[in-house]
């Protein structure tokens, strides 16, 4: 078999075979930016922002994104902070989370009074601004509202007597700059009309309900103390009047402009103490198709083998039929205190255009007790034996006149009733949140502001450690003894080593 010889390559084939090795590199090449700059076009429009803090201290609540979702015009924040104010760095990270949720509806700009003094200067002038202290401006619609760093944060300042400088206890950054754009917006604050005389708890700033009155404030709604007993009618600026825990029953006088205010469209929300005799209050309450059974929930609860504990502070879920609570469903939230039985009784007030939906509902396990009084512990568990398992509400809300559909909106008298009135109070509402969000939400859809109804921003707190006595004991023994023991025992063995 003759051998078959090959043929040298020559220049011009080697040259050709380059050409196409460069083309196919360089398209490779080009393929790969023209994809990176596409996952980069992509991820710049559509990206999340995640907030993996232990306090979530700059995510924003669902009730301020719902909020940004409805502003129809551009919201301006013009930032006066220096740089030696404790909370620029988190008021400027929170603003560019508001930028985010606002979708382009958000303008901020950033100007250091000392620095730029020209600029600041000429907006000082404009919005008239005669205070030395940081500050936010926001602009909207031609009204402007300042927001001042001390509203922004809680700060201790005790460590200054020794050379510290001031310690941020708590950021409420949000609660505030949201509270100001909903004033900005809605302009005229919203009337809650208080009504007092028969020993409510007091509205002052350091009484039990401080908490729940600056929060519902911070919402553009204003506290109007009513005494009903002074007034031929209540007035016609008060949107919706709010009844928390008489120990007295109304006067008859009284109940008829509670009643007129509700046959013309009014809006009330009602706690009731369980404990106070109210027969008249509650008489009103049964006429719209909402019982107060004369009851107490209680529970049992295992502490041991065979140890049983008897409660009555009552662990209640939020349902989900109504928009009070739609955002709050399956929520757990304690109810402090005595708590009575609601029964609905819709088909009764049917024919006069009520609507009746639960709103809160004892969790399994609960069981009202008529004989509350009792200190018999064998009766008492036979009667939870017997009905644990029945569903037991403590709250309600009422419609008269309204539609069921809501996206139709239809003027109608509103009301938000609950058997318990100690949730709402300092020392209860401080333990969670949950007890306001529900407040807020009941406050707006009883306001006709359905939109501004969800979880509101947390309230902050400073984080603290409260230890036992025998904590202490334990901690005084790890950091005396243990954590010095440790190194001293290590230091020994490797000692002991280099002797062998």
């Amino acid at each position: 078999m003759a051998d078959q010889t090959k043929k040298p390559r020559t220049r011009s084939g080697m040259k050709i075979g380059r050409v196409r090795i460069g083309l196919n590199v360089l398209v490779q090449i080009v393929l790969i930016l023209f994809l990176a700059a596409m996952v980069n076009s992509f991820a710049f429009k559509h990206y999340a922002r995640c907030d993996f803090s232990r306090d979530q201290k700059y995510a924003l609540s669902d009730k301020t994104k719902r909020f940004l979702d409805t502003l129809k015009g551009k919201m301006r924040i013009t930032v006066f902070f220096s740089l030696n104010t404790p909370i620029t760095a988190d008021v400027q990270n929170l603003l560019t989370e508001y930028q985010y949720a606002g979708k382009g509806k958000i303008d901020v700009e950033h100007i250091d009074p000392e620095r730029n003094l020209s600029r600041a200067k000429e907006l000082f002038d404009k919005y008239k601004v005669v205070t030395d202290e940081s500050l936010l401006i926001l602009d909207y619609a031609g009204r402007n509202k300042t927001v001042k760093a001390s509203e922004m944060a809680d700060i201790d300042q005790s460590g200054m007597a020794f050379g510290e400088g001031p310690r941020v206890t708590a950021f409420k950054g949000e609660q505030a700059i949201t509270s100001a754009m909903i004033d900005l917006v809605e302009g005229k604050k919203k009337t809650l009309g208080y009504v007092t005389g028969h020993k409510e708890p007091p509205l002052s700033d350091n009484g039990p309900i401080s908490v729940l009155k600056t929060f519902i404030e911070n919402e553009n709604i204003k506290f109007q103390e009513l005494n009903l007993l002074d007034l031929d009618a209540i007035p016609a600026e008060v949107n919706a009047i709010a009844i928390i825990g008489p120990q007295y029953d109304f006067s008859d006088r009284e109940m008829k402009l509670l009643r007129d205010f509700w046959d013309k469209q009014g809006r009330i929300l009602l706690l009731l103490d369980p404990a106070a005799k109210t027969p008249k209050l509650r008489g009103f309450v049964n006429e719209l198709g909402v019982k107060t059974n004369d009851d107490r929930l209680m529970v049992f609860l295992r502490t041991g083998i065979q140890e049983l504990a008897l409660t009555r502070d009552v662990q209640a879920r939020f349902l989900a039929d109504s928009p009070v609570t739609k955002r709050l469903a399956d929520v757990r939230a304690l109810f402090f205190g005595g708590t009575s039985s609601l029964t609905l009784e819709p088909d009764r007030v049917r024919t006069a255009n009520i609507r009746l939906e639960p709103l809160i509902e004892a969790e399994k396990g609960y069981f009202a007790e008529s004989d509350y009084n009792t200190d018999d512990q064998a009766k008492l568990q036979a009667d939870a034996k017997q009905s644990s398992n029945v569903p037991l509400m403590i709250g309600a809300a009422v419609e008269k006149g309204g539609s069921a559909d809501q996206r139709v909106q239809v003027n109608s008298a509103r009301l938000v009733v609950v058997s318990n009135a100690g949730f709402v109070q300092d020392n209860a509402i401080t333990q969670d949140q949950q007890g306001l969000d529900f407040i807020s939400g009941s406050a707006n859809w009883l306001l006709s502001r359905e939109q501004l109804i969800g979880i509101a921003p947390k309230i902050s707190k400073p984080l603290t450690f409260n230890l036992s006595e025998e904590a202490l004991r334990r901690l005084r023994w790890i950091v005396l003894v243990l954590m010095p023991l440790v190194p001293a025992a290590i230091g020994t063995m490797v000692w002991w080593q280099r002797r062998v």
